[in-house]
């Protein structure tokens, strides 16, 4: 590093940015000190940042770029994914014949340029920018670092866990913990992530870390986290407060708790499983007030959500929603009760678990331990004479011939299904024991959605999408003339991610009865989604690709969401 730092410091002079006698007297002074030579000629305004930027150019033979200066395509940002410019405090400026041009503020470090090699697949063009404009360049184009809300409450109570001894109680259930700098660490990690809109906490021990993230709008962000050695005291005051045994670190637990922040009360839904270095906990967030939205905000457009108004109003016949976990099934579900909840329909609910309350709706709980199921519950329920019922999911062949027969004796049946898209529903039915006759007869129309988020509204802002983008999307120029293509720029508002909330797109097969014959003759899945496709059905990609046309989503987002499905 001496060598290295001497051979610097003679450009420095051969450049004419100083004297071989200041060079000397600043030896002197920095080796007493204990600090480098070129970072003590800075700090005392002898030469300048920029000075020594030139020096490490000339040294190395590489351009010098002044990113303050550049405007530098989304595309060639992509190249380096977020983590790695942000790890390796590189920025990408030109991609040319499979040659990439790297601006980095040190250009002898060729572990980090050999690196690049590797993770890029691509030769490396080092070009040298100073330290505060590739700093400056990160946040422009990447983004802010991911930080906790009210970072500094969040860091001082880890302060005074750290002054204070913290030790877990004894195993008979009393409140471990007590300490109230833990109780204040616990409470500012909900509040954190209720702050931060988060669906989901994560609470995983590591071997040497006790990893803390937060799922918002469907991905996962990891934050601040407590010291390792406040693993077992944070997870025991969790168990307590979800009411599980805390003494036991074997199987799977799940509780509740309910939680104040500010002035609101949020319920949070928490699983702990046993895993080899402790146990991990996630609470989900039910957030009460995602139910009250209305079909719009679910991100159903104008003619979709006439279709579905027509739907959920007929008198009879199952509707389902399909899609994989954390799709929105159940809020969708939710809004529809809340849409057609009136003081002249009954409405039943029969959930595993009962995940909101909603007011003037009857919520029946399962509960298997007592030989409550969902068959029984089903069976009893019918004979409430309800106008409306909603099964949380359709399981098993019991449960599926209870709904069909409810739906054909005069009642509207709601639930879910874990199938890819909505045409997958018919087989599915059909492979769980259902008679293809009864799947023709009660079904009234499949939905199958995803989740994709938004653009911020703050910082929204057109965008060309790229040719690679066009042409997953199955796009032509043309299509573009007239749409109103955005993309989120980052802002406070969306924690510089340019996204913030999400919504849904959707594909809607409602039964007809030319739909009926097919289901009831047994054609193939993929005949019959052909089939749905000629009735005016259109599939997830293709609603995606109208919320990007519209400026609602970006192409990404749709791509990512729909892998796998053909426009």
């Amino acid at each position: 590093m001496a060598e290295k730092d001497d051979y610097l410091l003679d450009l420095l002079v051969d450049l004419g940015f100083t004297d071989a006698d200041t060079v000397a007297k600043a030896r002197e002074e920095a080796h007493a000190a204990g600090v480098g030579v070129v970072d003590l000629l800075v700090a005392n305004k002898v030469i300048r940042a920029g000075d020594v930027t030139q020096a490490k150019a000339a040294q190395f033979g590489a351009e010098v770029v002044h990113l303050s200066n550049l405007k530098i395509e989304d595309d060639v940002i992509s190249i380096v994914p977020r983590d790695i410019a942000r790890k390796y405090r590189v920025i990408p400026v030109y991609k040319n014949d499979g040659k990439v041009g790297i601006a980095i503020a040190d250009p002898s470090d060729l572990n980090t340029l050999d690196t690049l090699t590797h993770l890029l697949h691509a030769e490396i063009d080092p070009r040298v920018a100073s330290e505060a404009d590739i700093e400056a360049a990160l946040g422009k184009y990447y983004g802010g670092e991911k930080k906790s809300v009210d970072a500094g409450i969040f860091k001082d109570v880890i302060q005074e866990l750290t002054n204070e001894h913290v030790e877990v109680k004894a195993e008979d259930g009393t409140d471990v913990a007590a300490d109230a700098p833990l109780i204040k660490l616990v409470n500012q990690i909900i509040i954190d992530a209720f702050k931060l809109r988060a669906s989901d906490i994560h609470l995983e021990p590591l071997e040497k870390k006790f990893r803390l993230r937060y799922r918002i709008d469907g991905m996962m962000t990891e934050v601040p986290s407590p010291p390792k050695r406040l693993q077992a005291p944070v997870i025991a005051r969790l168990k307590i407060q979800a009411g599980m045994v805390i003494s036991e670190h074997r199987v799977p637990q799940d509780g509740r708790i309910q939680s104040k922040v500010g002035n609101k009360l949020i319920d949070l839904r928490v699983s702990c499983l046993p895993t080899n270095h402790g146990e991990s906990i996630v609470m989900r967030i039910l957030d009460k007030e995602g139910l009250k939205l209305g079909l719009p905000e679910l991100g159903f457009l104008t003619d979709d959500q006439q279709t579905f108004e027509r739907i959920i109003a007929l008198p009879d016949g199952i509707l389902l929603v399909t899609g994989p976990t954390g799709s929105g099934k159940t809020t969708t579900l939710y809004s529809c009760l809340n849409f057609i909840n009136r003081p002249d329909r009954k409405i039943i609910t029969v959930e595993d678990p009962v995940e909101y309350v909603l007011a003037g709706i009857n919520q029946v709980q399962v509960h298997d331990a007592v030989g409550f199921s969902f068959a029984t519950a089903l069976r009893a329920i019918l004979r409430q004479a309800p106008n409306i019922v909603m099964i949380g999911e359709i399981r098993d062949i019991t449960t599926a011939s209870i709904a069909i027969n409810a739906s054909l004796t005069g009642h509207l049946v709601f639930s879910t299904l874990h199938t890819n898209d909505a045409p997958g529903a018919v087989t599915r039915l059909v492979d769980i024991g259902v008679k293809p006759f009864l799947v023709a007869s009660s079904t009234r129309c499949l939905m199958a959605q995803r989740l994709v988020r938004k653009i911020c509204k703050k910082c929204a802002a057109p965008y060309q999408p790229t040719d690679a983008e066009i042409r997953a999307l199955g796009l032509k120029q043309e299509d573009l003339k007239n749409a109103n293509v955005q993309k989120g720029r980052g802002c406070q508002n969306c924690s510089n991610t340019g996204n913030r909330g999400r919504f849904g797109i959707f594909e809607i097969f409602v039964i007809d009865d030319e739909a009926r014959k097919l289901i009831y003759d047994q054609v193939p899945t993929n005949v019959l989604r052909a089939r749905a496709r000629e009735m005016g059905m259109r599939t997830l990609r293709e609603d995606g690709i109208r919320k990007v046309l519209a400026g609602l989503t970006t192409a990404d987002e749709v791509i990512r969401a729909t892998t796998g499905d053909e426009a």
